[in-house]
């Protein structure tokens, strides 16, 4: 049930958004009987629910067994000019190099717990590290959610007026998204790119970017709202 409740949490998401693909990445490739039975599981669980909503690897394994590669090539193209959602797999450890080398094969993932703060912590440092990193828990089935920063509490820092606010403020632009408050979502995007690309930022970040200029917390708040 923990596999078909992520796997319509995330193929819902992706449909939601207009996104192209979902990536299951997985361990099946050793660890068959956990790992790959993972795979399994969300690949029945998409052709089940979503039907002709969604492509699946699986179905062109099927479709190649039976007619040929050709023939199952035709038909994954035929499936996304009409609008389907891709849904694929990757190996674990390739995903870990391909999010890297190829970010752009990639939309939304799908995996397990172990790969998931393996490839979250790795696609974070790209962008500056866990400061700009948001967090969300979501029951896609009840509605509940939390939303949250995915690094510590760091006390040595309290009432300094240093850190990089940005992984509670964009927690907080992942809460309106998921409200429906997609106008406000956007604005604080906006925000927040303008005053990076301002390189006027928290230390963090100044010593990453040449040229910066180091501000404290609150004055990279203020950047925020001078951009949106």
């Amino acid at each position: 049930m923990g596999t078909i409740r992520l796997m319509k949490a995330a193929v819902d998401y992706a449909l939601r958004f207009k996104r192209k693909s979902v990536t299951i990445v997985h361990k099946g490739n050793i660890m068959k009987f956990t790992e790959g039975a993972f795979r399994d599981w969300a690949y029945g669980a998409a052709e089940r629910i979503y039907g002709d909503k969604v492509y699946t690897w699986a179905k062109w394994e099927k479709t190649k067994k039976e007619k040929g590669e050709e023939a199952a090539n035709a038909e994954q193209k035929a499936a996304l000019a009409g609008g389907a959602l891709l849904i694929k797999d990757a190996i674990a450890d390739i995903a870990l190099q391909q999010v890297l080398t190829r970010p752009t094969d990639f939309d939304v993932i799908a995996t397990l717990n172990l790969n998931g703060d393996y490839l979250s912590d790795a696609l974070a440092a790209q962008v500056g590290g866990i400061g700009i990193a948001p967090g969300g828990n979501i029951n896609y089935v009840t509605g509940h959610a939390i939303f949250e920063a995915t690094h510590g509490t760091a006390p040595k820092y309290a009432g300094k007026d240093q850190v990089n606010p940005g992984s509670v403020v964009l927690s907080g632009e992942m809460m309106l998204r998921h409200l429906g408050w997609v106008e406000a979502a956007d604005l604080i995007l906006k925000g927040l790119n303008g005053a990076i690309a301002s390189k006027r930022v928290t230390y963090d970040f100044a010593r990453l970017m040449e040229g910066a200029t180091e501000i404290k917390c609150s004055a990279f708040g203020d950047n925020m709202i001078t951009n949106m």
